[in-house]
C-alpha cells in the first residue's frame, strides 16, 4: 500500500515515523523548506527519555503529486487544513482513501464534500507530542493511539486494509464501529478542556482548585455535551466518565496543545475546535455562553498576534 502522509509535524511526523520504521511505503507531503530539512537531518523524533532518532524519510511537494496513492493520511493543524486540502487533491484517485487525524468535524465535512463519503475515513489520534524549535518531534507523554473507521457505506479501501497499514505495533490501533461518535466524543472533551485552560490560563487542576472552578468546568462540559446531543451524537456513559475524570480533577496538570500554543504566542485552532462547536450550537438553538466567551477570547488573542 502506497501511503502519503500530509504534514510532518507533531502528529503526522510521530505516527509517520512509526510507519516508515515498520517498512511501509511512505512519502511525506511537505513544503519545500521542510523537505530540505528532512533530507538533511531525517525526521528526528525525541522520546520521553530524551533519546533522539533520525528516521530517513522520502518527501514530495505538491507540484509533483499524482493519483498514485492507496491511503492519504492528513495530519496538519486545522488552520492549515484548507491549504493542505488543495495541495493533496491531486493525490486522490478513484481508489484512494483519505484519512484525516484532526480534531472537530469541519474537516470531515469538507473532505466528504470534496471526495465523497466512500473515499473518506474518520480518524482520532491520541498522542502527547510537540514540534520542537529545530523541527524535531518531541514526545512529552507515553500515550499513542489511533482510532479509525470508514464514513461511507461502500469504502473504496477496505477498513481491514487501512488497519493493517496503520497497525505497526509501536502504538495502539483500533478500528471503530462508529467513527463519527468517536470524533464527537473527543471533540466534546478537547473543546471543554481547551476552552477552560485557555480562558483561565492554567492547567485544569488549578482551574478546579480555584473558587468556582469546578462549577465553571462542569458548565463548559455541559454546553459541549448539549451541542453534541442536539447534533445526534451524545457521548455515552463510558465516554462521559473518562472525560469527567480529567475535566473535574483538582490536582491534574493537564492542558491541551491549544493552551501550549497560546501561552507561547503560536497560532491556535480556535475556529476548528471551539468556534465550530459554538456555530453548530447556534444553528441548533443550543445556548453556549461560556464556549462563546472562550471563542471570543481566542479570537482576540489571534487578532493580537496578527
Amino acid at each position: 500500500m502506497r501511503i502519503l502522509v500530509v504534514g510532518a509535524g507533531a502528529v503526522g511526523g510521530y505516527f509517520g515515523a512509526h510507519l516508515v520504521r515498520a517498512g511501509r511505503d511512505v512519502e511525506f507531503l511537505v513544503r519545500p523548506a521542510r523537505a530540505a530539512l528532512l533530507r538533511e537531518h531525517g525526521l528526528r523524533v525525541r522520546d520521553v527519555r530524551g533519546r533522539v532518532e533520525a528516521v530517513p524519510v522520502r518527501t514530495v511537494t505538491a507540484d509533483r503529486l499524482g493519483p498514485d496513492y492507496d491511503l492519504v493520511v492528513v495530519a496538519v493543524k486545522s488552520y492549515g487544513f484548507e491549504d493542505a486540502l488543495e495541495d493533496l487533491a491531486p493525490s486522490v484517485g478513484p481508489r484512494t482513501a483519505v484519512l484525516p487525524f484532526l480534531n472537530g468535524m469541519r474537516h470531515v465535512d469538507a473532505l466528504v464534500d470534496r471526495f465523497g463519503a466512500d473515499r473518506v475515513h474518520g480518524g482520532v489520534a491520541m498522542v502527547m507530542t510537540r514540534l520542537g524549535e529545530r523541527g524535531e518531534i518531541v514526545q512529552v507523554g507515553t500515550m499513542g493511539q489511533l482510532v479509525h473507521g470508514p464514513l461511507g457505506e461502500h469504502p473504496v479501501v477496505a477498513p481491514d486494509d487501512v488497519h493493517a497499514a496503520l497497525d505497526t505495533g509501536d502504538h495502539t490501533t483500533t478500528a471503530a464501529g462508529d467513527i463519527r461518535q468517536e470524533l464527537w466524543d473527543k471533540w466534546v472533551f478537547l473543546a471543554t478542556l481547551g476552552a477552560c485552560t485557555c480562558l483561565m490560563r492554567g492547567p485544569v487542576g488549578r482551574v478546579n482548585s480555584a473558587p468556582g472552578g469546578q462549577e465553571f468546568t462542569a458548565a463548559v462540559f455541559d454546553e459541549a455535551i448539549a451541542v453534541a446531543t442536539a447534533s445526534g451524537h451524545p457521548p455515552g456513559e463510558a465516554a462521559r466518565e473518562r472525560a469527567d475524570a480529567i475535566i473535574a480533577d483538582t490536582t491534574a496538570s493537564t492542558t491541551t496543545s491549544m493552551y501550549w500554543d497560546l501561552t507561547r504566542g503560536n497560532p491556535v485552532e480556535a475556529d476548528h475546535i471551539v468556534g465550530d462547536l459554538v456555530s453548530r450550537g447556534r444553528e441548533l438553538g443550543v445556548s453556549t455562553p461560556l464556549l462563546s466567551l472562550a471563542y471570543t477570547h481566542l479570537c482576540v488573542y489571534e487578532e493580537g498576534r496578527a
